[in-house]
């Protein structure tokens, strides 16, 4: 009995160190993937979308969906936003990303909700929502999927 009482003080303290671990490790992923997106909107307001895609993981594995269009590569992704947003009569406009939730599935990758908002020079503002999915590669976090809906 009295090695018990011995040890379960000991567990317990074992535990507190744990969990705080696990808690800021947490924490760290969250802040490096806020990280990337904060530098994608920087990027994008200043109309350098190779920096902007750089959040992206680049690979012929990458995966865009926006509608009912799926973009399948980093070199396509990047083509089809040069297209939309850096062809002629195009706009990139000022982003905004709000309303961000990050939750870790692993320590590895991360899913990420939120809310964009474009303002056009027009006064229009498209916006909508969207998912991605971060890994962690050696390189730092990248989106290796997007998926974006809006008006």
């Amino acid at each position: 009995m009295k090695r018990l009482l011995t040890v379960i003080p000991m567990l317990l303290m074992a535990g507190v160190t744990f969990v705080p671990t696990a808690v800021c490790q947490s924490l760290g992923q969250e802040a490096a993937i806020r990280k990337v997106i904060q530098s994608q909107v920087e990027a994008w307001n200043r109309h350098d979308l190779e920096g902007f895609m750089a959040g992206y993981w680049s690979s012929p594995d990458l995966t865009f969906f926006s509608g009912a269009t799926e973009t399948q590569g980093w070199q396509a992704t990047l083509e089809r936003y040069r297209k939309k947003y850096q062809s002629q009569d195009a706009e990139m406009g000022k982003l905004e990303f709000r309303d961000l939730q990050i939750e870790m599935l692993g320590p590895k990758a991360g899913f990420v909700r939120g809310k964009f908002l474009l303002t056009l020079s027009n006064g229009k503002q498209p916006h909508g929502l969207f998912t991605l999915i971060f890994r962690e590669f050696p390189e730092g976090w990248r989106i290796i999927h997007d998926h974006s809906s809006g008006e």
